[in-house]
C-alpha cells in the first residue's frame, strides 16, 4: 500500500516537473573583492532567462561610489558585470540592497572577500532584499548560507527529486533502500568535492543531459518490472543490485551539484567549509524529501484510500515522458 501511495506522489511530481527548470540553481550573485584598503572589485552575476537580468539591480551602498565604468558580458544564460567600488570609510555597518528582488522568487548570494583573508557571506531574499554588512564576518555566516543553499537546491531540483522517488519505487525493503540511498550520497559527494576543488572538470551541458538520461533509465526499469514482489530470480539487474546503479548515477549527479555551486561561487578563504555545508544541506534536503514522501504515504494509508495497482506503470511512463523531453532539450543545448 505504501509503495502504491509513493507512486501517486511520483505522478504528482511528474506533472509538476514538466514546466520546471530542473535542478539549475537560480540565485543571483553579488561579489566584492577588496584589492586595496576600502577599494573593491565588483562582480554581479544574474540569469537572463525569466527576465531576472532586467529586473534585478544592486544599489550602491551609501558612502560608496563606482570608480570606473561597468563592463558587461554574456556567457550562456548568465549576464556578468564587473566594476570597481570605493568606500571611504569601509563597508562595515553599511546596507546593500538589490532593487527589484521583492518582485521575484529568487535569492541573491552576497559575498565579500577582504584583504586580511576573511570573508562575509549573506543571502538576500524577496522578503529581505537588504543586508547589513557586518564589521567582522564569521564562519557561522558561511555555514548558514551554504547549508540553506544546499537544502534549497535539492528541494527545488525536480530532476534530482524524480530520481530519488524512482529509487523508492524500484528498491524493496528498508535495508536495501538505506544501502541504495547511501551509495547515491557517497557517489555524488565524491564528484561534488572533486569538481568543486578543481581536481576534475566536466562541462555542465553534457552532464545535465546524462542526468536526464539516468532518470529515463529508471523509468524504463520501472516499466519493465513484472510484479511488486519480484523474487531475486525474476528481478532485473537494477532490482537485484540497486546500490550499484545508484552509485554510478550518483557520480553524475555530483557533477550537476558542482556545476550549480560554481554558478554562485564560494568564499576563497573558506572553500572547504562552504563545500562541506552545501553538501550537508543537500543531504538534509534529500532526507527531508524522503521523510515527507513516507509521511504522506503513512497518512494516506491511515485514511484507507485505495490506490490502483496499475499506477506504477502509469508513473513509469509519466516520468519517462518528462525525462525523455529533458534528454532531447539538454542534448540540443550541448551543441
Amino acid at each position: 500500500m505504501i509503495r502504491a501511495v509513493i507512486c501517486a506522489a511520483v505522478l504528482a511530481a511528474t506533472f509538476g516537473a514538466a514546466p520546471a527548470l530542473a535542478h539549475r540553481l537560480s540565485p543571483a550573485y553579488f561579489g566584492l573583492t577588496e584589492t586595496a584598503p576600502n577599494v573593491f572589485d565588483v562582480q554581479w552575476k544574474v540569469s537572463i532567462s525569466g527576465g531576472l537580468a532586467a529586473v534585478l539591480e544592486p544599489r550602491v551602498p551609501d558612502g560608496c561610489s563606482l570608480t570606473e565604468s561597468v563592463r558587461t558580458y554574456v556567457v550562456d544564460d548568465i549576464r556578468l558585470q564587473h566594476g570597481a567600488l570605493t568606500c571611504a570609510d569601509g563597508l562595515g555597518g553599511k546596507e546593500l540592497t538589490i532593487n527589484g528582488l521583492a518582485q521575484t522568487q529568487t535569492d541573491v548570494l552576497l559575498r565579500i572577500d577582504y584583504l586580511d583573508g576573511t570573508a562575509s557571506n549573506q543571502r538576500l531574499t524577496p522578503t529581505a532584499p537588504t543586508a547589513m554588512i557586518p564589521d567582522r564576518p564569521s564562519a557561522l555566516e558561511v555555514v548558514r548560507t551554504y547549508l540553506v543553499l544546499g537544502v534549497e537546491h535539492i528541494l527545488l531540483g525536480v530532476d534530482h527529486l524524480l530520481f530519488v522517488l524512482a529509487l523508492l519505487l524500484i528498491v524493496h525493503g528498508i535495508g536495501r533502500l538505506v544501502a541504495t540511498v547511501t551509495a547515491f550520497t557517497v557517489a555524488h559527494s565524491i564528484t561534488l568535492g572533486a569538481a568543486t576543488l578543481g581536481f576534475v572538470h566536466v562541462p555542465s551541458a553534457p552532464v545535465e543531459a546524462v542526468i536526464a538520461l539516468s532518470i529515463l533509465f529508471l523509468a524504463s526499469e520501472l516499466a519493465r518490472q513484472r510484479t511488486v514482489g519480484s523474487t531475486p530470480d525474476t528481478a532485473n539487474l537494477t532490482q537485484r543490485f540497486p546500490w550499484v546503479m545508484a552509485f554510478s548515477f550518483g557520480l553524475l549527479h555530483g557533477f550537476g551539484f558542482a556545476g550549480a555551486l560554481s554558478e554562485v561561487g564560494m568564499p576563497q578563504q573558506a572553500v572547504p567549509l562552504a563545500l562541506l555545508f552545501f553538501n550537508v544541506g543537500v543531504e538534509l534536503g534529500q532526507l527531508l524529501f524522503i521523510a515527507a514522501v513516507f509521511g504522506f504515504a503513512w497518512l494516506v494509508r491511515l485514511s484507507a484510500v485505495r490506490v490502483p495497482a496499475f499506477w506504477p506503470r502509469v508513473v513509469a511512463y509519466g516520468v519517462g515522458s518528462v525525462s525523455a523531453f529533458w534528454v532531447v532539450e539538454r542534448t540540443i543545448a550541448v551543441f
